[in-house]
């Protein structure tokens, strides 16, 4: 401990006492605390509210030393054993007791019990932990995965198996790497679901695990992602809203069009076909909204949020770090999986490249893009990613237009640009009528009026889009009756009947 980390005061990992308690609970919950959450040091010698270094009495410092160590030892449900030293500040003699992040959570007061004897850290102090967060901790100390776990009551069928396969090998034939190496990846069975742990057999009974259920429809409450947009830059009033449930990658999906549908974007005209670059970068979003469901607790009572805001995007997920992963790790790439069974999933998918890379990620084009630091928020409720867009009175989009912008209905898509009023548009229309969806479908038409042999990659390279993206914009302009195929997928081609 040093003069200049004193001065930061206390925080989740810092305590200070300006002399040990009699009352040996007054810091034994610390330490408990401290042993359920990301570790952390108690300075016994130092003023809290001023920070002053007061120091302990020479003569009393093993003394001191000794009765912590004992009443820790005396207190506490599994053992902590904690690391006691002292040292000299400003002349002064202080007393530090370091605990690590404990292995066999959850720890607590013998004479409490776990219901009432458990505590965690939340900023600077130490707070009894609810039943949902002793239900997590005992998750943690067991070595288990909730997600991994049997979903009693859901039931498994061949329909929503064969789904889940078809999904996973659809989105497999997307991965970049695979992609343009040509190469193919064997078809995900029902036979790898079991191997990943989604499924088991109890006597030939095929049972749902919690990922399962996850991954196949909406059997959880709280399985869910809220979007918004909001005016101004607090939540108050609401420009526009959804809530998205289904399948945790169908929630991604939906979640990732809905923030593109409403931020801005620069419009750059090449010969017939209009380059669009948003004024946030679009993996980095497609990475905090699945970073959010990948690592949420779902032993939380709450959902996913997606928030758009006039300075930033804010998306929140369901629990803090987990098992003592500490923000500063999370930054520096080290990753530790909290729903084991769904990673291994959207890993199998391409939804995340490797472990631990996320964050970096976001960091990274974020300064690629001249945007501001995003800001990484964790408490013990919830982990917050706010990436910051420019200001819209800055002048660094003037060339940015609204996602929602009104294209003249007698020129051609790539023409001029009329910006709507946000304040003279109704939620419903904007959803509708002026959405991305709409867009697209006309870049996609354009793009076949001049070549009506083009292929879908072909598309979504044009339009940087995916082609999981343009095939479900080409499979709803076919069923809206605008588009016919004539011959084979190879060698066949477009006709536009609108």
């Amino acid at each position: 401990m040093t003069i200049e980390e004193i001065m930061h005061g206390e925080s989740k990992n810092i305590e200070f006492k300006e002399s040990l308690p009699k009352d040996s609970e007054k810091y034994v919950k610390t330490i408990i605390a401290f042993a359920n959450t990301q570790g952390g040091q108690l300075i016994i010698g130092v003023a809290d509210k001023t920070r002053t270094v007061v120091g302990v009495d020479d003569a009393e410092v093993f003394k001191i030393m000794d009765q912590v160590a004992n009443a820790v030892s005396a207190s506490c449900t599994p053992q902590i054993i904690p690391n006691i030293t002292f040292q000299t500040l400003e002349g002064k003699t202080v007393i530090t007791v370091s605990v690590s992040p404990g292995a066999n959570r959850p720890y607590y007061f013998k004479s409490k019990g776990k219901e009432y004897g458990t505590y965690i850290r939340v900023g600077g102090t130490s707070r009894q932990a609810d039943p949902d967060k002793i239900k997590e901790l005992e998750f943690e100390g067991a070595r288990i995965s909730w997600d991994e776990l049997k979903c009693i009551g859901y039931t498994v069928t061949d329909s929503a198996i064969n789904k889940l396969c078809r999904d996973i090998n659809r989105y497999r034939k997307d991965i970049p790497g695979i992609r343009s190496s040509g190469k193919k990846l064997p078809k995900v069975t029902k036979t790898q679901l079991e191997d990943w742990g989604l499924i088991k057999y109890d006597h030939e009974i095929c049972l749902a695990s919690n990922a399962f259920a996850l991954l196949t429809g909406s059997y959880f409450r709280f399985s869910k992602t809220q979007c918004a947009v909001f005016a101004g830059t607090e939540r108050g009033i609401f420009i526009d809203k959804r809530d998205f449930s289904g399948p945790l990658y169908e929630q991604i999906e939906d979640a990732y069009d809905f923030v593109l549908r409403n931020i801005r974007i620069q419009a750059k005209v090449e010969g017939l076909v209009r380059r669009e670059k948003y004024e946030l970068p679009p993996d980095s979003i497609r990475e905090m909204i699945i970073n959010a469901h990948c690592h949420r607790n779902f032993l939380e009572p709450a959902c996913v949020q997606v928030a758009i805001f006039e300075d930033r995007l804010e998306v929140t997920s369901p629990g803090g770090l987990y098992f003592g992963l500490t923000l500063e790790e999370a930054l520096e790439g080290h990753s530790k999986q909290r729903n084991r069974v769904i990673a291994e999933v959207f890993y199998q998918m391409g939804l995340i490249e490797s472990w631990g890379t996320g964050l970096r990620k976001i960091k990274r084009e974020a300064k690629e893009y001249n945007l501001p630091a995003p800001e990484f928020v964790e408490s013990a409720g919830a982990f917050r990613i706010n990436l910051y867009r420019q200001s819209i009175y800055s002048g660094q989009y003037a060339s940015f237009v609204p996602e929602g912008s009104v294209i003249r209905e007698d020129a051609l898509e790539y023409d001029s640009v009329i910006p709507y009023d946000r304040n003279s548009v109704k939620s419903s229309e904007k959803s509708s009528e002026y959405s991305l969806l709409s867009r697209t479908k006309r870049n996609i038409l354009n793009l076949i009026r001049s070549d009506n042999s083009i292929s879908a990659a072909a598309i979504a390279e044009k339009l940087s889009l995916t082609s999981r993206a343009v095939e479900k914009n080409i499979r709803q302009l076919r069923e809206d009756g605008y588009l016919l195929r004539k011959g084979a997928a190879r060698g066949g081609y477009w006709l536009i009947l609108k």
